[in-house]
């Protein structure tokens, strides 16, 4: 279901725990997306995570929310969909640990494109996407790192929904 901006998803069914600590940190740096990532940058990250599980079924976002988070996939099994008009739902696709989701709050209007729900239960590392925008704003060594990551995730995430978007096209409208 698209989500109006004005409209409010109910609370994930999720346990947080408690911030960064620099394990949590560690952990970061080893999590394909930051893997190599300066630690003076990566400890710019410690006001801005902590760790989230999700239980089964649980949405972790919807499209058309606020996006102003970002998740790293450390256990389980994560189903990204989209609604599309007059075909209903799409699962795009399915995304495990090493992944990374939810990278609308790095692109204006910072609406999610797509949802996301738990497949299976589901440990994650939160990353407060609007407070991260803001440092990167202020260091721009930041900034162009996770930029450059970012765009890699982008194209491979673009890549894998139009594959997935012509899969589902009838062929009669083309």
């Amino acid at each position: 279901m698209i989500m109006k901006p004005d409209e409010q998803a109910s609370p994930p069914d999720v346990t947080a725990f408690n911030p960064a600590s620099e394990e949590l940190l560690a952990l970061v740096a080893q999590q394909p997306l930051f893997k190599g990532m300066g630690e003076h940058l990566l400890e710019l990250l410690s006001d801005s995570i902590l760790e989230m599980r999700f239980k089964p079924g649980a949405w972790i976002y919807r499209q058309g929310e606020l996006a102003n988070r970002f998740y790293l996939i450390l256990e389980g099994k994560v189903l990204i969909e989209s609604e599309v008009r007059d075909r209903g739902v799409l699962p795009i696709r399915t995304l495990g640990p090493g992944d990374d989701l939810g990278w609308a709050w790095l692109f204006p209007p910072y609406y999610m494109h797509f949802s996301a729900c738990a497949v299976e239960p589901t440990l994650t590392i939160f990353i407060y996407g609007t407070r991260l925008r803001e440092k990167c704003d202020a260091n721009h060594e930041l900034g162009y790192q996770l930029m450059k990551r970012v765009a890699e995730v982008v194209v491979r995430n673009l890549n894998a929904t139009q594959q997935r978007l012509l899969e589902h096209t009838d062929p009669s409208n083309l």
